[in-house]
């Protein structure tokens, strides 16, 4: 049975902490589908001789999205000793690659990189931490806590984002699930950062804003778990199932 909490202050009775990033500790909006996003895109692209209409870049970064997660999906579910949920997640530099290629033209992958990032910033509108995450996270290490990160995300946008507010120096491990071609709520993610740390569930928390990414992911691998209900949960989310819940999250708070 839930408990109930006012406020988000996380109980020190474990060895380890595994969060979640954006939602949880980091509040972000995006919007890909504004047109001038992709009209600038389109500019980017044109600089190195991929000439594209902005709808017609748009179209095709979603065809090659969908497609590539659909093959990576089917591999996944092909491993014929895994029967849990099948959740992949490409490397999207690969598809910044493959959106040059379609007009003929040759790049490496820091240009591939670089257009996924120009992407990523002419999308955002913000990236902020929610009020009190670095006094929280700092307390966890101060009293000698283990620290771990794990994100659904890309690492040629997450990583950058993390040294630009400043809070890369408070983890142990950072696993990002563009380098393990699978995501939350899929066991193999949860079990990768286990295997490689020896964590133990029961001295193990996990704490996410997604009840079926994060908590029902986390459960899997009997992690104990911690929801906040944040402002990018997804539309009338419950985690019923967490041992700890805070209904109306906007800040982390320390004892």
């Amino acid at each position: 049975m839930s408990l109930k909490l006012e406020k988000a202050i996380l109980p020190d009775t474990y060895d380890n902490y595994v969060f979640d990033l954006y939602g949880t500790l980091v509040d972000i909006h995006t919007d890909e589908g504004n047109t001038e996003v992709w009209e600038k895109l389109a500019l980017f692209y044109g600089y190195y001789g991929a000439c594209y209409e902005p709808d017609e870049l748009e179209k095709h970064y979603g065809e090659l999205v969908r497609g590539k997660e659909a093959s990576l999906k089917m591999t996944l579910e092909s491993d014929p000793h895994y029967a849990h949920e099948s959740s992949p997640e490409i490397e999207i530099t690969d598809v910044f690659s493959s959106l040059f290629a379609k007009k003929g033209v040759e790049a490496d992958r820091n240009l591939a990189v670089h257009a996924g990032q120009f992407f990523r910033v002419l999308s955002t509108e913000y990236v902020k931490l929610y009020p009190g995450t670095a006094e929280m996270l700092k307390d966890l290490k101060d009293k000698g806590k283990k620290v771990y990160l794990l994100s659904n995300a890309q690492r040629i946008f997450t990583a950058y984002e993390m040294n630009l507010i400043e809070i890369s120096q408070y983890f142990d491990d950072i696993f990002i699930s563009s380098d393990f071609q699978t995501k939350k709520p899929d066991q193999r993610f949860f079990q990768a950062l286990m295997d490689k740390h020896d964590l133990k569930a029961d001295k193990t928390l996990f704490i996410g804003n997604d009840s079926r990414c994060d908590i029902d992911g986390a459960r899997q691998v009997d992690f104990h778990t911690f929801y906040v209900n944040s402002n990018i949960s997804p539309k009338d989310d419950h985690a019923e199932e967490a041992d700890y819940v805070v209904e109306d999250f906007t800040e982390w708070l320390t004892k």
